[in-house]
């Protein structure tokens, strides 16, 4: 699999980001990874399963993620979020004319390809929505919430610990330990970053119904970090757009979980379905 990387600069960031190509191109899938991670982490499991079905795939690291610039954990706002996924999705139109493209999102990432979908209108093909932050299954300290929101109007840009618990990204202990020592993750989160998505999480639950898009949400039904309920709204909101697969006490990252090969398979039938 040969990687092609390119840097580019949004809201005068710099983004680091990058394609992979098969032979024979059916489309083309913008790649958006979750918090406090990056894309390099789904090249060794996501992209050749959509690389296998002729899918070329774009990845990006998010604004004070990865390799791209900004302070780790902030971002300029979630408009800015949004408007650097569609400078992405121009850039795969431009590198890969005249296919079908397609989103694909982990958790934040899912959150931002669902938003995005229903907010712009366009000629996408399909989202995938793995784990979408939609919903904490968790509730914050209500002291920090009560503080986050302070600090919001008046020091948006301060980062504090994210509170997220590694453990609960997989059931295999190995894919625990790669991500703690990925030294790329991180675990900081700022006001603007964090109470932005919490807010568009629910409004994209409550607006599900206006999404005319085929969208296959994922979710394991033990995942202790997105609650999975969020994900059943929303497709209970949409059935008709919408398909929903759960997977039995798979944990946050499915795609990094016990049942990662069945996960593959559905996401490969889908995505044949819609090709």
């Amino acid at each position: 699999m040969i990687v092609h990387y390119f840097n580019t600069e949004s809201y005068g960031i710099p983004i680091h980001a990058g394609t992979v190509s098969p032979k024979t191109i059916k489309g083309v899938v913008v790649l958006v990874h979750g918090f406090g991670e990056h894309s390099g982490r789904y090249l060794s499991g996501v992209v050749p399963m959509l690389t296998d079905l002729g899918l070329a795939v774009l990845f990006y690291d998010n604004f004070g993620h990865g390799k791209s610039g900004g302070k780790r954990g902030h971002c300029p706002g979630y408009e800015a979020l949004l408007g650097l996924l569609g400078e992405m999705l121009d850039k795969s139109a431009e590198l890969f004319p005249n296919v079908p493209k397609f989103l694909y999102g982990h958790s934040m990432g899912g959150n931002l390809v669902l938003n995005y979908a229903l907010r712009n209108e366009g000629s996408l093909k399909g989202i995938i929505a793995s784990s979408p932050y939609l919903r904490l299954a968790f509730t914050p300290p209500k002291w920090k919430l009560v503080l986050g929101k302070v600090l919001l109007k008046i020091w948006p840009s301060i980062t504090m610990p994210s509170g997220l618990d590694a453990d609960g990204i997989s059931r295999k202990t190995e894919e625990v330990e790669k991500y703690r020592a990925d030294s790329l993750v991180h675990d900081k989160v700022s006001p603007m970053f964090s109470f932005p998505i919490i807010d568009a999480g629910e409004w994209a639950i409550n607006n599900a119904s206006i999404l005319k898009i085929p969208t296959l949400l994922i979710h394991g039904t033990a995942d202790p970090i997105i609650d999975v309920r969020g994900s059943e709204e929303f497709h209970k909101n949409n059935p008709e757009y919408t398909t929903l697969e759960l997977f039995e006490e798979g944990f946050h990252e499915l795609h990094h979980d016990l049942c990662s090969k069945e996960v593959f398979n559905s996401i490969q039938s889908w995505l044949r379905q819609q090709l």
